[in-house]
């Protein structure tokens, strides 16, 4: 079945809705982008990071005195209505609120579930005006934790042709070049390869700049003899790609540099060891940092193991030293180890693995 497939999204609506059931919600908001697509096929992205595309309403009830109701703007009216509903849509002006608390009381909904953390303090108050509100965290992500085959398959895809352009970037890293032409190079390959798009802006950082974990690319140039990190992605289908690489440009790697590469692709394999169904998620992380604290750099080692991925570049589970639960079969996560010194530079290598029903594979 194709993820655009209607059934798919409705499938999910059903899903949430048991989960719905277990939290006593007679209906869920859904305001986060990411979530109303997977929920929905509507928009997976908003105009701007202030300017929202539009809401979706859950209801427990399901099709019992009318079904979800999609909610959005004019500029959006046509769009709308090739997915859903004409008597489920409403098309907001000024008075969004007020229209939508008439829409829904009219189906029997006075009390709402919302997620406090994509809902702002100004839709919150005039959301009360009209509405019981119960703050329901996670129902959604706990779903698009873990990804259907078709999903896996599109994010397998959107893996591939990362791959193919980190195979490529060798040639591309040219002494002379600045940190901010290779980005824009990167950008240029992903699209004539196919790409939808760029899955977050390319990170390239040369030397010192590498120890910036997320360095925006600049007039730094690469040198005829130095290390530049690239972290990029793109991507297909609405799916994520992650990969980070660490290159030498030059003839012969610097001892440290082989050094760290080595200590860093040994952590990422002790903690790939560990992904399987049924271990802590937090014992990835540890699995890597001890490593390091082996190696007696651990303090290097300044940020998470990785993270989730498929709609969004960032998203549940964190592999961080705090995560709660365990691995399940179909979670997708990065493996991104990475070692920093300001004054030298960094090294971080990234594989997306895919929790398997023995273990994990590297996408």
């Amino acid at each position: 079945m194709e993820l655009n497939d209607p059934a798919v999204f409705a499938a999910r609506r059903e899903r949430l809705r048991a989960l719905m059931a277990e939290r006593g919600l007679p209906a869920l908001l859904v305001t986060h982008a990411a979530n109303r697509y997977y929920l929905s096929g509507f928009e997976l992205h908003d105009s701007q990071c202030n300017e929202s595309v539009g809401w979706l309403v859950i209801l427990a009830n399901g099709h019992a005195g009318g079904g979800d109701l999609l909610m959005t703007d004019a500029r959006f009216t046509d769009a709308a209505r090739r997915l859903w509903p004409q008597d489920d849509l409403l098309i907001y002006g000024a008075g969004k609120h007020k229209a939508m608390a008439q829409r829904l009381t009219e189906r029997g909904v006075r009390a709402l579930g919302f997620d406090p953390k994509a809902v702002n303090v100004f839709d919150y108050e005039a959301l009360r005006e009209h509405f019981e509100l119960t703050p329901a965290s996670g129902l959604v992500e706990a779903l698009r934790r873990v990804k259907e085959p078709a999903e896996i398959e599109l994010l397998r895809a959107a893996c591939g042709l990362n791959h193919r352009i980190m195979r490529a970037l060798p040639d591309v890293i040219t002494p002379g070049l600045s940190e901010g032409e290779v980005a824009w190079t990167i950008e240029r390959m992903f699209r004539d390869a196919g790409a939808e798009g760029l899955s977050f802006p390319s990170i390239v950082g040369v030397n010192q700049n590498a120890a910036l974990p997320h360095a925006i690319p600049g007039e730094t140039k690469i040198p005829r003899e130095g290390l530049v990190l690239v972290d990029a992605g793109c991507r297909l289908g609405g799916y994520c790609s992650d990969q980070t690489r660490t290159f030498w440009v030059g003839r012969d790697p610097s001892e440290r540099f082989q050094d760290t590469k080595r200590l860093v692709l040994a952590a990422q394999k002790a903690a790939m060891e560990v992904i399987r169904p049924g271990a802590k998620i937090a014992d990835a992380y540890h699995a890597a940092r001890a490593v390091f604290e082996t190696a007696g750099c651990a303090a290097q080692f300044t940020h998470s193991l990785g993270h989730g991925i498929g709609l969004e570049t960032h998203e549940g589970p964190s592999l961080s030293p705090a995560a709660e639960g365990a691995f399940v079969p179909g979670m997708v996560v990065t493996v991104e180890p990475g070692l920093y010194d300001a004054a030298w530079g960094g090294v971080r290598w990234e594989y997306m693995v895919v929790v398997t029903q023995t273990g994990c594979a590297a996408l």
